[in-house]
């Protein structure tokens, strides 16, 4: 009977993590222009990671975050990682273009509008990050500052996997 009942739990072990893996969702495609006019669409980063992070000037923890997002963008750009935080700024490029040079973010940087926030669950608090694995699929979200043990933490086996194999 103890046998039965360890193939039934291991049974069922498997149709949950089968369930979850169906469920996995798709990451919501879009396409928005930097400052520079230059146009990132997240469809064309198949096979790399990418952090997609709704962030604004004015939100205190999301510029707490901003220079981690930097750190690893530099220590993973080369690695397969994306980033391309979308600021959520109602002043527009006046706002985000003289903060992008001060904080010396170097990783791409675009307005974000209704759209993408609802494309996104309706974004409503910031800093919200998404990290989106190699086959275009949500791997995690957070709510609130993400330091960057936690990027680490998330990003390095994403960036180990090979496209596919997720």
């Amino acid at each position: 009977m103890k046998r039965v009942m360890n193939i039934f739990l291991i049974a069922t072990a498997i149709g949950f993590v089968t369930s979850a893996t169906a469920q996995q969702q798709k990451a919501a495609n879009f396409s928005l222009k930097s400052a520079n006019g230059k146009s990132f669409e997240l469809g064309k980063y198949k096979g790399k990671v990418v952090i997609v992070n709704f962030w604004a000037t004015w939100c205190g923890p999301c510029r707490k975050e901003i220079p981690d997002f930097i750190e690893v963008y530099k220590k993973y750009k080369n690695k397969g990682l994306v980033i391309i935080g979308i600021a959520l700024d109602t002043a527009g490029w006046s706002a985000v273009t003289p903060f992008i040079q001060e904080s010396k973010i170097n990783y791409p940087v675009v307005l974000g509008d209704e759209q993408v926030v609802e494309n996104y669950g309706g974004v409503e608090a910031i800093p919200t990050t998404f990290i989106v694995d190699k086959n275009g699929y949500i791997a995690d979200q957070q709510i609130g500052v993400m330091s960057l043990k936690e990027l680490e933490t998330k990003l390095i086996p994403l960036l180990k996997t090979p496209r596919g194999k997720i």
